[in-house]
């Protein structure tokens, strides 16, 4: 595999029958009661579901990362399975909690903890200049809702447990689960609009979690299923894994072609899409399913990831591939998150139970064995986009792991009742208080956000343009420029 992006529909009986879906009989709608118990001198809540048994255990209040007086914050686990304890931590809103809306944020990998989006991207706290403790960040997407951080799947970040998920389509009924957990504990969110928000393998994430949220929604609506209904009104994906076919491709046009400087000559550049159109795409043409063809799937990661691991050997190694402005091994945004998550204190006043890890390769492994990476969530992200919610797709534009090239064919490929009039639509400068910081385009419910001088992890290094691009989505709108 070139890279490592950003760091099972069946549940036991001790959770969810699925098997009552499909035979069209409700299952248990979420009801519960809780306790309150003391250990090591930190209070944790435990709720019990009373119709499935599965359970949560989190602390309220740790006093870390969200120091906002009067700020409620969250953190803990849910069990979404037997023996499947999933990571997670909320903050409300700092501005109207009890109205704002509710947002998730998923981190990639597959493998990779969704505590990197908090500490480094758009939680409420950051580490600025060398600090070894966080301070505030006035940018937090929590300015403007709630958010919920959540390490998936199991093994992920402090998740700790039995994984059963093998690829992106097993990974969405556990993150449902969790949410139904969530509205169980949490009622007050039940009917608020909700955003999906996630980046690089979240070109997976995003498209297949949305659609099972509304084939959920659809089986709740005709009475198959007693759940709580999510109202997913936005998706946003920055510097997606979408589909191989157009994204092995425009790699290596980024590579010779990008606005900062080639990272190969032409020479090797074409030997490289020669390759690509000779080796790595015709295996891939048969990978077309979400699911099945495992053989011809994994022929294409084979011949793929054996193209990209030549071709590697001509790039530059100490380039940072998630921006190619840096090198080295101090790079922006720091990695001083991990001391703080890594201290027992730290861990034990906020709840886990398990050492943390940022990518878990454990967590990957079951991917790579399915060749989840070669499939194509291109028709997922379509059917989402034509339900009429509003979708953001958006990519820094110094980022090679999954560069702005790769993200804007693969926009333009959406299949949508606008997909003529968005690809002939030319792109305008995005502003942030009248300063172009990117360029976009918007046709209907859909816009695309090539943002500048930003590598993967965009609310990082556009903090400003990022929170501005999240709440004009939130609310249901086309991406505009201020």
């Amino acid at each position: 595999m070139r890279f490592h992006l950003d760091k099972a529909f069946l549940l036991t009986a001790a959770l969810f029958s699925f098997s009552a879906q499909v035979s069209g009989s409700p299952a248990p709608h979420l009801k519960g009661k809780g306790s309150i118990e003391i250990r090591d001198g930190v209070t944790h809540t435990i709720f019990e579901h009373e119709a499935t048994g599965a359970s949560l255990d989190f602390v309220k209040n740790s006093g870390f990362c969200e120091t906002t007086p009067g700020v409620n914050q969250y953190s803990g686990y849910f069990s979404v399975g037997q023996n499947m304890s999933m990571w997670f931590w909320f903050f409300e809103s700092r501005h109207h909690p009890h109205s704002a809306p509710l947002a998730i944020w998923l981190n990639g990998g597959p493998g990779c903890s969704s505590m990197i989006g908090l500490f480094q991207e758009n939680g409420p706290c950051q580490f600025y200049n060398g600090s070894s403790t966080p301070s505030l960040n006035p940018y937090s997407w929590n300015e403007y809702a709630n958010m919920l951080y959540v390490d998936e799947p199991i093994g992920t970040g402090f998740s700790y447990g039995t994984d059963i998920v093998n690829g992106t389509v097993s990974a969405a009924p556990f993150v449902w689960t969790l949410l139904q957990a969530f509205f169980a504990q949490f009622p007050e969110y039940e009917c608020r609009d909700f955003g999906l928000f996630t980046e690089s393998y979240g070109g997976h994430y995003g498209p297949e979690f949305a659609y099972y949220i509304q084939q959920q929604n659809d089986l709740i609506d005709s009475g198959d299923l007693d759940a709580e209904e999510i109202n997913l009104v936005a998706l946003g994906i920055n510097n997606g894994w979408y589909d191989a076919i157009i994204q092995e491709r425009e790699y290596i046009s980024f590579s010779i072609n990008n606005t900062y400087y080639p990272l190969i000559n032409t020479t090797i550049a074409d030997a490289y899409m020669a390759s690509y159109y000779n080796s790595c795409l015709p295996a891939l043409i048969p990978c077309n399913s979400t699911t099945g063809e495992l053989t011809e799937c994994h022929a294409a990661h084979v011949a793929c990831n054996a193209m990209d691991n030549y071709y590697g050997q001509f790039y530059n190694q100490t380039t940072d591939p998630y921006d190619i402005r840096q090198s080295g091994d101090n790079v922006f945004p720091p990695e001083t998150y991990l001391n703080y998550l890594y201290d027992p204190e730290i861990q034990k006043r906020i709840g886990a139970k398990s050492n943390y890890s940022e990518c878990s390769d454990a967590a990957d492994a079951p991917f790579e064995d399915f060749a989840d990476s070669q499939r194509s969530f291109l028709p997922a992200l379509s059917s989402v986009v034509q339900s009429g919610i509003q979708v953001l797709i958006w990519a820094g534009d110094a980022d090679s792991v999954c560069d702005w090239f790769g993200g804007f064919a693969s926009v333009n490929a959406i299949d949508f009742d606008g997909q003529d009039e968005f690809v002939d639509t030319d792109v305008q400068n995005y502003t942030v208080d009248g300063v172009a910081s990117g360029t976009y385009k918007t046709v209907d419910n859909l816009s695309w956000i090539r943002v500048f001088a930003s590598g993967h992890e965009i609310p990082a290094f556009q903090p400003k343009l990022a929170l501005q691009a999240f709440i004009q989505t939130m609310k249901g709108e086309s991406v505009t420029p201020t």
